[in-house]
């Protein structure tokens, strides 16, 4: 259960965005790249001790550099078009495109409880966000969230092949100067930051908090949890946003909300507490120092 822990707790940690960047007032481009930056600092001191000349690891990797770009440009695109229940409802369909593509693409065991439990909580995600508001604009929005949702299941995929050879730290970080790169040529000027000041420094905490911590401890559980269901613990995430958001930004919170968010803890646990023989997944050896 320790290793689901730590996929719960950086899923967990990865909700809790909004404590650093609502604040902070800068936009989705200037976050993304600050963020990316604070998990690029551990760069230097992995270089040389990556272990570049495993090129299926290597070209998981790049792989989780250029999906990653592309999850946080077309997610945020969504939220920003809204309305915002369709952004993350359709970009939450990624567990369940984990929960089918595993077992083909990684060759691990099918979860029973994994595929049962995807649909079962994003209909609590549902129940936690509320029903879209009708406004115009819903098809482009759930298109760029779907779209999100694909290259976020292409991120896991690909750390669950990366993390064969490098470690959860060098995988968090050495992909980020990579998806950094791609957002400037996706958002040039546009995601530099005004000015080194507190705002621009809240949010790099907040990269290394969420983005570097929760990464690190999301990919060293991953190493050791079924695919399918480390994709239904992230459903965590857009629960622990939304408490974040009725705690401490005053959002609406409603009955059905709470049950919609006991609905994704309990599949959470359901699927983390499931018995699994030895050769649930294909073997990893120890990642490299």
């Amino acid at each position: 259960m320790r290793h689901f822990a730590m996929v719960a707790a950086g899923a967990t940690l990865w909700g809790c965005w909004s404590l650093f960047l609502r604040p902070a007032g800068l936009s989705w481009a200037q976050n993304a790249l600050l963020a990316l930056i604070a998990m690029s600092l551990p760069v230097p001191f992995l270089l040389r001790g990556a272990p570049w000349r495993d090129k299926r690891a290597t070209a998981a990797l790049l792989v989780v550099g250029l999906a990653d770009a592309a999850n946080i440009s077309l997610f945020f695109a969504a939220m920003k078009r809204g309305p915002v229940s369709v952004a993350v409802l359709t970009h939450y369909l990624a567990p369940l495109l984990l929960a089918l593509a595993a077992p083909w693409v990684l060759g691990e065991r099918r979860s029973f409880r994994a595929l049962v439990a995807a649909p079962v909580t994003l209909l609590g995600l549902v129940l936690l966000i509320g029903r879209p508001d009708g406004t115009g604009g819903a098809g482009m929005t759930a298109a760029l969230g779907a779209g999100s949702a694909l290259f976020y299941a292409a991120i896991v995929l690909g750390t669950k092949a990366a993390t064969r050879a490098y470690s959860p730290v060098a995988v968090a970080s050495l992909h980020a100067p990579v998806s950094a790169g791609v957002l400037l040529l996706i958002a040039g000027v546009d995601a530099l930051p005004p000015a080194l000041d507190g705002a621009t420094l809240q949010v790099l905490a907040g990269g290394a908090v969420c983005g570097l911590l929760g990464t690190c401890l999301f990919n060293a559980g991953l190493r050791h949890v079924p695919t399918a269901a480390a994709g239904a613990l992230t459903y965590l995430e857009p629960l622990t946003a939304s408490l974040v958001g009725w705690a401490v930004f005053a959002e609406a919170l409603s009955p059905v909300g709470v049950a919609g968010g006991l609905l994704v803890l309990a599949a959470g646990v359901w699927v983390a507490s499931e018995r699994r023989g030895a050769a649930s997944g294909v073997p990893l050896p120890s990642a490299a120092p």
